[in-house]
């Protein structure tokens, strides 16, 4: 009986602290929905600084294309050895200055100066053969003519001749091709320019088609750049870009000579060419990064930042005056050309040309941030019309 009397009494304690548990849970959630009820106070007013307000005007907005791309010499060479043999003498290095025809290396040219000298001997050999044949087919001419010979003989020594002239002819061949080995041992500079590397040593030997320089003309430089089929649509010759080289302060002028008239077959970009203006101090092979010009025109515009992508629709938050006070309104508007200020070159920031909204209308800078419509504003002070940009 004690037994059934203390285990009634355990389940009596752990139903309390069931439904305590419950009580407390439900009393937590109530406090909860009334909180959520309560409305909380709409701030009805905020204050802004002259600065954070734009005033639209029309101005000068360039539509720019971003770029990228590697400088190159207009005029490159990769010299190679034309024929195999021993470097027998090299005397240029990395940044020498060569002249055009001016001579870089010569190959070892004792075998080709002989086989030039057999080629040259031969031919000798066989002028001599056609002589005597053309000699021969003269007597027999005469002969003929004074009945002492049969003209089949006349035919036998003309055909004699004539092979001999085919022989000379082809021993002269031989003797320029050996003449033409003989002048590839010798490497000379195709233009002026700048050895930009030395790919062998004196003494050493080389083959057929092995690289032994390279040879640049840093006087005419160009960008290549590829551009997507989309961008490069809008790309004519003749357009200015400004290019800054390896991070270096100063921009470059250039413009674009030439436009590959395909795609490249892997990456399916467009080759866009443009010349520097100024090649001076520039290497080749140097990256180049910057913008081009594509269009200019004069239309209203706002700072990109300033538009907001936050609704279905693009709009700008402007300030409106109903009767002494001044209110945020929210007003749609259309974006049209985008690119930077013409007047100010040194200003970054992407402009934007905008529709539906009158000049002179007051608009709020991005860093201000969104507000609801109808808050009221108050200016620390008094003339917002001062941060006005001039067109």
């Amino acid at each position: 009986m004690r037994f059934l009397k203390l285990r009634w009494i355990v389940i009596a304690l752990v139903l309390l602290a069931l439904v305590g548990g419950v009580w407390r849970a439900l009393s937590a959630r109530q406090q909860q929905k009334e909180a959520a009820a309560t409305p909380t106070p709409a701030i009805s007013q905020i204050e802004l600084a002259a600065q954070d307000v734009w005033t639209l005007q029309a101005r000068e907005i360039t539509q720019t294309l971003a770029l990228s791309g590697t400088l190159k010499a207009l005029n490159y060479a990769v010299i190679k050895a034309q024929v195999a043999g021993q470097l027998k003498e090299f005397s240029v290095r990395e940044g020498d200055v060569v002249r055009a025809g001016q001579v870089l290396a010569r190959i070892d040219p004792t075998e080709y100066q002989r086989r030039w000298q057999q080629a040259k001997d031969q031919a000798d050999a066989a002028k001599s053969q056609m002589e005597i044949a053309q000699r021969q087919w003269d007597t027999n001419r005469a002969l003929v003519d004074q009945g002492f010979i049969a003209k089949t003989a006349l035919d036998n020594s003309q055909a004699s001749y004539e092979g001999a002239v085919a022989t000379y002819q082809a021993a002269i061949a031989g003797a320029a091709v050996a003449r033409k080995t003989l002048d590839d041992a010798v490497l000379y500079a195709p233009f002026s320019g700048v050895v930009a590397l030395r790919a062998a040593q004196a003494g050493e030997r080389v083959s057929v088609d092995t690289k032994v320089l390279e040879l640049v003309d840093l006087s005419q430089l160009e960008v290549e750049v590829p551009l997507s089929p989309s961008d490069s649509v809008d790309v004519r010759v003749g357009q200015v870009a400004q290019l800054q080289v390896e991070d270096r302060p100063e921009m470059l002028s250039a413009s674009v000579q030439r436009i590959s008239p395909s795609a490249q077959v892997g990456s399916r970009s467009v080759l866009v060419y443009l010349a520097i203006q100024q090649p001076a101090g520039l290497r080749h092979g140097l990256f180049a990064k910057g913008h081009l010009n594509l269009q200019r025109r004069r239309l209203l515009a706002l700072p990109l930042s300033a538009v907001r992508t936050d609704r279905a629709r693009p709009y700008v938050q402007v300030l409106k005056t109903e009767g002494n006070q001044v209110q945020v309104a929210h007003q749609v508007v259309s974006l049209g050309l985008r690119g930077s200020d013409a007047s100010d070159p040194s200003d970054s920031q992407a402009w934007v040309g905008v529709e539906g909204i009158e000049a002179g209308t007051q608009v709020l800078k991005g860093h201000v941030g969104a507000l609801r419509e109808g808050l009221r504003v108050k200016f620390t002070a008094p003339a917002p019309a001062s941060s006005s940009i001039a067109p």
